[in-house]
């Protein structure tokens, strides 16, 4: 629980500070920086040796660093033109439908659907709706949830942190030419610059290692129930560091997906005593 509680909060944390350097960098300069501060970090700790690995143990490798590559610009794009708690509480509709796909206790279900209801409540649709954003955290949302189970076979199939770390590498890869275009042609400054390199420790290194370790321990299903803390940590971080304020509606769906979560996670730890 440690290990996904810090997850959360630290993805959140970067987010936002990431979103600062939106004006000047735009989402694709802060996701590209973030990607290749996550492989550094990720390939000094995981030191992958990657002409050992299989065809078998290369095909999850791929698809998760596609997935975090795909999963990453969509949503910082869409924190750009919907805000931090709206675009991930859109993407948290991926973990919670790996939690309905995987579990088989009612509990479980019930508290699943309790949060998609905060969920459809959260982005019910105004005058001012913008569709294009919400697509993109939908979009983020099916990348996420390919994220919990690829996360979990690269683990089970390479030891340590081998395979994230060589995912990290291949998606920081995929954005050096992109990345490079968007730095030359938007110059960065100090202060920018140190936002996106915040945003790749604490958005990609961070809960990236956390993520892995904590699938090694815990049923996918219950790790996709218990990630709905992250709209709260969203809305939460949001209003302290963007300034984004939700309404009382916004912030009762807040509380329904926070009691559904608990609900979940203590059934869970009473039938393990």
């Amino acid at each position: 629980m440690a290990l996904m509680l810090g997850s959360g909060l630290s993805n959140q944390t970067g987010a936002s500070i990431g979103a600062l350097a939106f004006p000047v960098l735009g989402p694709v300069g802060v996701v590209a920086v973030r990607q290749w501060v996550a492989a550094v970090i990720l390939g000094s700790v995981g030191r992958p040796r990657l002409r050992r690995f299989t065809a078998a143990q290369w095909r999850p490798v791929l698809g998760l660093a596609l997935v975090f590559a795909g999963m990453n610009l969509s949503l910082y794009t869409a924190i750009e033109r919907i805000g931090l708690g709206l675009a991930v509480t859109l993407e948290f509709l991926g973990p919670l439908t790996v939690a309905l796909a995987g579990s088989r206790r009612r509990v479980d279900v019930a508290a699943a659907v309790a949060a998609a209801v905060a969920v459809a409540v959260l982005m019910r649709p105004t005058p001012a709706t913008d569709y294009v954003g919400i697509g993109l955290a939908l979009f983020a949302a099916a990348c996420w949830a390919c994220y919990i189970l690829l996360n979990r076979a690269v683990g089970t199939r390479l030891p340590g942190l081998e395979g994230s770390a060589a995912a990290a590498m291949v998606s920081a890869t995929l954005y050096l030419p992109v990345g490079v275009w968007v730095l030359w042609h938007h110059r960065p400054t100090l202060a920018a610059l140190g936002c996106a390199l915040t945003a790749g420790v604490l958005s990609s290194a961070v809960p990236f290692l956390a993520d892995l370790l904590a699938l090694r321990r815990v049923p996918a299903h219950f790790f996709g129930v218990f990630m709905s803390v992250n709209p709260v940590f969203a809305a939460l971080v949001g209003l302290a560091v963007l300034g984004e304020r939700l309404d009382a509606l916004a912030w009762l769906a807040i509380v329904v997906i926070v009691t559904a979560n608990t609900a979940a996670v203590s059934t869970t730890a009473k039938r393990a005593k």
